[in-house]
């Protein structure tokens, strides 16, 4: 669990590394507000190439990191996220307030393997339904 920061002019990339869990939230949070304060960067974007795992805690990491760069008046862009994580900022809604782009690679070869792995399951002269193994 870590964080490598990188400014550059106005936006601050907070490379996050390990896993998001209850343990180490308050931990990053902690990082990551301390280093805000003293760039106050107009947006914060956090990668999450590094992150292996993310429960309700990354939810609460993102959600907090928001509201404060909503007061002051920046946005906060997430990046690099893998698919399965960002399933779950899409059910939470975070989606909705953040932007969100997801990891380009992995998400390609996820298409791909699902592509591969589809078998026909019901057909008929109007409609093919797929079964996409995950």
């Amino acid at each position: 669990m870590g964080v490598k920061f990188h400014l550059e002019g106005d936006k601050l990339t907070a490379l996050l590394s390990g896993e998001i869990d209850h343990h180490n939230g308050a931990k990053l949070r902690e990082q990551i507000d301390e280093k805000a304060a003293q760039t106050r960067p107009a947006e914060l974007i956090l990668d999450f190439s590094g992150i292996t795992f993310m429960d309700s805690a990354g939810i609460g990491l993102i959600l907090g990191r928001y509201r404060w760069m909503q007061n002051l008046g920046g946005r906060v862009r997430i990046i690099h996220i893998s698919p399965r994580m960002e399933q779950l900022l899409v059910l939470s809604g975070i989606h909705k307030l953040v932007q969100v782009e997801p990891d380009e690679e992995e998400s390609a070869q996820n298409e791909e393997d699902a592509q591969n792995t589809s078998r026909e399951i019901f057909s008929d002269s109007a409609k093919e339904v797929k079964y996409h193994a995950k």
